[in-house]
């Protein structure tokens, strides 16, 4: 929590100053930066709720102040509304924020942890390149990988403040 906290409290000029200065033309030796880095980790909410998912999401990008939100994308509930989880949902949601970085997949609990883990597990996967479960709570974990992925942070440094959220003491 305390990188997290630092980022959040750095002036928005010291994050501008850590993105990489526009550069040269890349020599021989050199890859171009588009081919290096494509996009941000992607971040996908598995609720047994919509609304849940849905809240959770909202006030992670609240909690975001200035800083440009992450791709994220919610997959709560039953794709007929109702309270469950959605193979079909989660897939669809871990496709549509794959910016090619990985996918860190949050769940709420049981059943959703359980159906992106058979997700992960199938040959071919059904979930983009790099997608892995976070372990963490719903809520803190959700703050702790947005603000990671929308700052920059690598698919090991969402996953890392995601365990750092689990940590957490609140007394």
């Amino acid at each position: 929590m305390e990188a997290l906290r630092t980022a959040v409290d750095a002036p928005e000029a010291e994050l501008a100053a850590e993105e990489p200065a526009a550069a040269e033309e890349p020599t021989q030796e050199q890859e171009p930066a588009s081919k290096a880095r494509t996009g941000r980790v992607g971040v996908v909410l598995v609720s047994h709720s919509k609304a849940v998912a849905e809240s959770v999401a909202a006030l992670a990008g609240a909690l975001l102040g200035s800083v440009e939100p992450p791709p994220l994308a919610v997959a709560g509930g039953t794709p007929d509304g109702g309270i469950g989880t959605s193979a079909e949902l989660i897939t669809a949601a871990a496709r549509s924020v794959d910016e090619g970085q990985g996918v860190a997949v949050l769940c709420d609990m049981g059943s959703a942890v359980l159906t992106v883990k058979s997700l992960l597990g199938e040959e071919p996967s059904q979930l983009p390149e790099g997608a892995r479960i976070v372990d963490a709570p719903f809520l803190e974990g959700a703050v702790a990988i947005a603000l990671t992925s929308a700052i920059g942070g690598d698919l090991d440094a969402v996953l890392a403040a995601a365990e750092d959220a689990r940590g957490y003491r609140k007394r």
